[in-house]
């Protein structure tokens, strides 16, 4: 048996790296991201919207960390206090969509009958339109305005929570605890949301996370398209708009586009450890 190479096994530590690793560098990244969006006005090394002319499109240097932009803002100090905006508009879409959309299919699937088919087709016309598009045509609308951004978004992001909610519903209302729940005598709406609910959370709480780093790639978008912040409030789609003819000043599109991308890769990480970690299949591996 000397020729036979045994398989190395691999230790806790690695383990815990392979399983949890990515999970925990999103979270970190989120955190860093977090704790500089409520400390920015002490972090920030200018005022985000102070003006110096004299100084415009000054590339990076010791005292300007990420160069000046084209009215000589501080772009570093721009792109701290544009994580105020970005992770707000991410959490507020994803908390309020993924809630009425959780609810609203978690009901269609436990009353059934015309209730069910009345809201699953109120869904699937929200779903004819692509998401993107439909959010432009109502922010365009309702005009420029973070609120009013905020509302076009919260208009299609509902319908994707609704059917997950349903097809996890449908799954576990056949169960027995369901079963045992109505001989007790309890009422409908208990045992959706205190049976129900709660054993249908795992993949809704993926998608929620998930989904954060979404909505903030979509507001930036719309930003980036002059239908999210008024000017001169610090966001990255609007800096990125700002900066995408200045080639020479990459300085200006770079900073805050790479911000873009660190939280959404963040939310992707930690979507795809919580995935992982309630994966009975993936925690014995």
């Amino acid at each position: 048996m000397s020729g036979v190479v045994l398989p190395a096994i691999a230790s806790p530590r690695q383990r815990w790296l392979r399983r949890y690793g990515l999970a925990s560098l999103g979270a970190a990244i989120i955190l860093a991201w977090a704790l500089l969006a409520i400390f920015a006005p002490w972090v920030s090394p200018f005022d985000a919207n102070f003006v110096d002319v004299a100084n415009r499109l000054k590339p990076p240097s010791w005292v300007h960390w990420m160069g000046t932009d084209a009215l000589g803002r501080d772009v570093a100090s721009r792109v701290i206090h544009g994580a105020r905006v970005s992770l707000a508009v991410g959490f507020v879409v994803v908390a309020i969509g993924g809630l009425f959309g959780t609810l609203l299919g978690a009901i269609a699937a436990y009353a059934r009958g015309w209730v069910e088919e009345a809201l699953m087709r109120l869904t699937d016309l929200v779903f004819c339109f692509p998401p993107i598009i439909l959010a432009m045509a109502i922010a365009a609308a309702l005009g420029i305005g973070t609120v009013n951004t905020v509302i076009a978004m919260l208009v299609v992001w509902w319908p994707k929570f609704a059917r997950l909610a349903r097809s996890l519903v449908i799954t576990q209302r056949s169960m027995e605890y369901v079963e045992a729940a109505q001989s007790v005598g309890f009422g409908p709406a208990h045992i959706l949301v205190r049976q129900i609910l709660p054993n249908a959370v795992g993949p809704l709480v993926v998608l929620l996370t998930l989904d954060v780093g979404n909505a903030i790639l979509v507001f930036a978008g719309l930003s980036f398209l002059g239908l999210g912040v008024v000017p001169p409030t610090a966001e990255w789609g609007a800096m990125v708009a700002e900066g995408r003819e200045l080639v020479q000043q990459w300085w200006v599109a770079t900073f805050p586009g790479l911000a873009i991308l660190t939280v959404v890769m963040g939310f992707n990480f930690m979507g795809d450890g919580f995935r992982d970690w309630l994966d009975p299949h993936a925690r014995t591996r």
